[in-house]
């Protein structure tokens, strides 16, 4: 069973701030602020040389909660808390409002993203907080808010080698039994995860703020959090940009193909990259040989996969199409491993194999560190919105369709789209709509995580205007200083151009 878990680090007892006598909003309780050892703050990605700038930062910080109904059907019902942080504009006499941020996910924390994504992030996106107050929250489910744990559900084969179609039949039953059995655990929390739903939350959090318009700064999921409060809430959003854009719909096996065909074409440049440097990675002196013996190293890993004593995955194909889908930023170590894997023979995985495929994706958190991603909360808002569900054929043929047409990374990809059959709690989708209001989508060229392509059909279905960032690299607008300069310089005035170059190739 699904169970409560603590849902806040701020104290009832705080003052509030109110926003008039009788007005029936909720307000913002205002408590002191967690407090982190060194070590939690480097679990965070915070530099060494950075952590006394971070506990400055953390200086300034507001921490606290607002009450919202568990189901805005029933504004009188059940409340849960929404964990809400702020640091205030550091020039108040120039002061432009508020700008949240959206994170990503579902299931990621937004608690520190005003210090880790705006006042930390570099000199450029620091210069936001002078006139904008920069708001973090915990969606619903998440982190310091109310939220409820289901058992991690089954993830992938048991046994390492060829994809067969009676190893899926068992992964896609166990994913079914899981799913049957957390969507039962507490399905009246459960049931209201949902993206509405945190951007209903969402528009508490600004009137408890005292605001009457929310700029939105939104990551990937963020992304999709921002168009759906922006159809809900226009008269109450400013200006927004959406960096690595998520696609107007929710279909998990449509996302799961268009994902996998983007990083095959992303593949693609990795592979005309190496050959230009077949002298040290030995992988092909043209793109078209390197992308052969990438697909015979899938073939051959699948084949006779290895077990290496000082690693915990097995190496087989989908192994080698992780490395595959690797982006620009890994490919010299990609290309390194790709060329270890050719001619590995003892017992102990090779040393950039081990670098890339030897940490599990989410490390062990430091004692005391706030949750970064609740797993359960992005199983059910994934589920709740999804509307394909298919059935076992059905994933089947879709995976066997992705491995045929995409030799280098299709078999990394598994049963994708199929995660969320027999979830027994019904289908609830967003509604959006095209607004007027300011809106820019920053679409990356190249990157499988947010297809380029959903960029435009965004656009088609709410307008906006595209920022086209030239590279493969997830959410990485904000972190290259030329493109973070154009996303402030946005906010300040409501202008921008129409792209920029983003994280370079390595030379």
């Amino acid at each position: 069973m699904g169970t409560i878990t603590a849902s806040a680090v701020v104290s009832t007892a705080a003052t509030s701030t109110a926003l008039g006598a009788g007005s029936g909003v909720s307000s913002v309780e205002w408590a002191a602020c967690p407090s982190y050892t060194d070590d939690v703050i480097r679990s965070l990605g915070v530099k060494e040389e950075q952590i006394p700038a971070f506990r400055t930062e953390m200086k300034r910080l507001q921490c606290g909660k607002v009450s919202v109904p568990l189901d805005h059907r029933d504004p009188t019902g059940r409340t849960i808390d929404i964990a809400v942080t702020r640091l205030a504009a550091t020039n108040q006499q120039e002061r432009l409002g508020a700008v949240a941020v959206l994170p990503g996910g579902p299931g990621n924390s937004g608690y520190l993203d005003p210090i880790l994504r705006a006042a930390l992030r570099n000199e450029e996106m620091a210069r936001l907080n002078e006139r904008y107050d920069i708001i973090g929250f915990d969606p619903r489910g998440v982190g310091y808010s109310t939220k409820v744990a289901c058992p991690t559900p089954p993830v992938g084969p048991q046994a390492p080698g060829a994809f067969t179609k009676e190893t899926a039949r068992k992964v896609y039953d166990a994913q079914l039994a899981a799913n049957q059995q957390c969507g039962r655990s507490d399905p009246a929390f459960l049931g209201q995860l949902t993206t509405t739903n945190v951007a209903k939350d969402l528009n508490l959090v600004r009137t408890a703020l005292g605001e009457s318009k929310l700029n939105l700064l939104g990551f990937s999921w963020g992304t999709y959090l921002g168009m759906v409060y922006r159809s809900q809430f226009p008269q109450h959003t400013g200006r927004a940009f959406l960096d690595s854009v998520a696609p107007p719909w929710t279909d998990l096996v449509r996302h799961t193909e268009g994902a996998a065909e983007a990083a095959e074409r992303d593949f693609g440049r990795m592979a005309a990259w190496l050959a230009r440097r077949d002298g040290l990675y030995g992988l092909g002196a043209t793109a078209a040989q390197v992308r052969r013996e990438v697909a015979k190293l899938v073939r051959t890993y699948d084949k006779s996969p290895k077990t290496y004593t000082d690693l915990q995955r097995p190496i087989d194909g989908s192994a080698v199409a992780d490395l595959a889908k690797l982006n620009s930023t890994d490919w010299a170590r990609a290309g390194k491993a790709l060329s270890e894997l050719r001619t590995s023979t003892g017992t102990t995985a090779p040393p950039t194999v081990k670098q890339l495929l030897g940490a599990p994706m989410m490390g062990t958190p430091a004692p005391g560190a706030p949750e970064m991603l609740n797993r359960t909360m992005n199983w059910a808002v994934a589920c709740n919105e999804d509307d394909s569900r298919p059935s076992f054929d059905t994933a089947w043929r879709t995976y066997q369709r992705l491995v045929e047409r995409l030799p280098a990374t299709g078999r990394g990809w598994g049963l994708g789209g199929a995660m969320c059959q027999g979830w027994p709690l019904p289908v609830q989708q967003a509604e959006l709509r095209r607004g007027s209001g300011s809106l820019v989508l920053g679409g990356h060229l190249y990157e499988f995580m947010s297809a380029y392509d959903w960029t435009l059909q965004t656009r088609r279905a709410i307008g906006g205007t595209v920022y086209t960032v030239a590279d493969d690299v997830h959410v990485s607008t904000t972190r290259v200083p030329e493109c973070a300069a154009d996303v402030v310089r946005y906010f300040e005035t409501g202008r921008i151009d129409r792209g920029c170059p983003g994280t370079p190739l390595p030379s």
